[in-house]
């Protein structure tokens, strides 16, 4: 899932003056419409292939960490694609690359629904994350370069309340779908779903984007810096999923080991460049690394537990789609419910403290969870887990819509754009980490603790994780620059 960055991010890649009349571009609201749509299936790929987990194990096998391959495919793949897809940009042309990734994007998805293998599923999550990549940078650029700036800020007020309906919706429809077997495609039609959309949304690309943004001469891509980044990426993420299930294999811990190595060049290639895939200046910037700490250890707890939840309900309980569904609603209500307060009142005026604030609530909602598990084990229903799920969303929007802009405040005006992609790939990709380590530490409890006491330790590692995040938040910049709140 993407998250928009400052609406006054500086874009090389600007529509030149001759395109932009007082008004701006005159199919600008065409091209925010578009680039929603690209966001909105980016949103609700990750979250009803979340729900759609065990049913696809039951349908064409696999193993345990198939369930988490079919998530970790797409986001470590969306990370690593994502760092260096705004260069492509600057350099190859941002409508050319948003309608190759939205195209792309679309294909992927019939494909993720054709795949007869649990294989060849996760080869086509590999396609949908790179297409993906390759698309939702573009898109947020067109927009700044398609208004005006007195337009720009009306532009972006309606990314929340469709953001936090689709989270709301996601699950939902998610249930519906795998519950009413449409035609007999089961899990299938919920990659189906992507692809009417993705061919409307691919038209409307073509006729309307802007054709002639102006490219930036000087953007670079570095090959080594991408190739290392992925190889060090791809070496950390295999053993981290599949170390479990083969019994942690010497070869494995070397492969871990020659991850960091991996890493290490990876930054010693950075100082070395002319044409950095992080900009250097960003390296050395305590508040920013103060983020990214924040926003790997929040993302990587959100997203392990969003899958371990998803097999506690679906396994544990024996929960059906639907019903697994439903009772996530209140998770994502009170996300959308406590998004749209920080997003409109809270952020502004009270700055860190709400990520805080937000921290301390989400800690208390998995708290009320842990509470309802303990008291009735494999007999908790939706109903007990409500007041858990619903506090526990409420903390996590309100987190989501003052971080980035906080976290980005410490920047100077030329840092933010490549500051931006890199909090984007580090929430994806500590996406992929999270369902690597959470999934994995799950299925090793489970032999020996059942669903309902592994569940709780998992919680117990969610709030370890969130006290790193409440830690980091004290060296970030105290509120949002007026300039870039949004």
């Amino acid at each position: 899932m993407s998250t928009a960055v400052s609406s006054r991010t500086p874009d090389p890649g600007a529509a030149p003056s001759s395109l932009v009349g007082p008004d701006g571009y005159r199919h600008r609201w065409m091209v925010l419409v578009v680039v929603m749509v690209a966001d909105v299936m980016d949103l609700l790929d990750a979250t009803v292939a979340n729900l759609a987990g065990p049913s696809i194990r039951r349908d064409i096998g696999g193993s345990e960490s198939t369930l988490q391959w079919v998530l970790a495919a797409y986001t470590l793949t969306f990370a690593v694609g994502l760092i260096t897809s705004a260069r492509a940009g600057d350099l190859f042309g941002r409508r050319r690359l948003f309608t190759i990734g939205m195209v792309g994007f679309t294909v992927a998805s019939l494909a993720c629904g054709l795949a007869p293998t649990a294989t060849l599923l996760i080869a086509a999550r590999v396609a949908q994350g790179f297409f993906g990549a390759v698309m939702i940078p573009q898109g947020l650029a067109m927009v700044k370069s398609s208004f005006t700036e007195d337009d720009l800020q009306k532009a972006f007020i309606p990314f929340g309340p469709v953001m936090g309906l689709s989270a709301v919706m996601g699950p939902i429809i998610a249930g519906f779908l795998l519950h009413a077997d449409l035609l007999g495609t089961g899990w299938r039609a919920i990659f189906w779903v992507n692809v009417p959309i993705g061919a409307v949304a691919s038209y409307l690309a073509i006729r309307y984007l802007p054709r002639h943004l102006a490219r930036d001469a000087g953007a670079r891509l570095d090959p080594l810096g991408t190739s290392l980044l992925t190889a060090a990426s791809i070496t950390l993420i295999y053993p981290l999923v599949q170390g479990h299930e083969q019994g942690w294999p010497g070869w494995m811990f070397a492969m871990l080991a020659g991850s960091a190595v991996l890493w290490a060049a990876f930054f010693v290639s950075e100082r070395r460049t002319r044409h950095p895939v992080i900009e250097r200046s960003l390296m050395s910037n305590r508040s920013f690394l103060a983020g990214l700490v924040f926003l790997g250890s929040f993302f990587t707890a959100m997203s392990g537990f969003m899958l371990t939840i998803n097999l506690f309900l679906q396994y544990g309980l024996r929960f059906a789609p639907m019903h697994t569904g439903i009772t996530l609603a209140p998770w994502a209500l009170g996300m959308a419910v406590g998004a749209a307060a920080s997003g409109a009142a809270l952020g502004p005026k009270f700055g860190r403290r709400v990520l805080h604030g937000g921290l301390l609530v989400l800690a208390a909602g998995l708290g009320l969870v842990w509470l309802a598990i303990r008291a009735h084990g494999l007999a908790t229903s939706g109903w007990d887990l409500a007041p858990g799920f619903f506090v526990t969303g409420l903390g996590s929007g309100a987190i989501f819509a003052p971080l980035f802009d906080i976290i980005l405040a410490g920047l100077a005006d030329t840092e933010i754009g490549s500051g931006s992609g890199v909090l984007n790939a580090v929430q994806q990709f500590c996406g992929a980490l999270g369902v690597a380590v959470l999934g994995s530490l799950f299925f090793h409890l489970l032999p020996g603790h059942g669903f309902a006491d592994s569940i709780r330790w998992l919680i117990v590692v969610g709030v370890g994780c969130y006290a790193a995040s409440f830690a980091a938040a004290f060296l970030l910049p105290r509120t949002a620059r007026p300039e870039l709140a949004h």
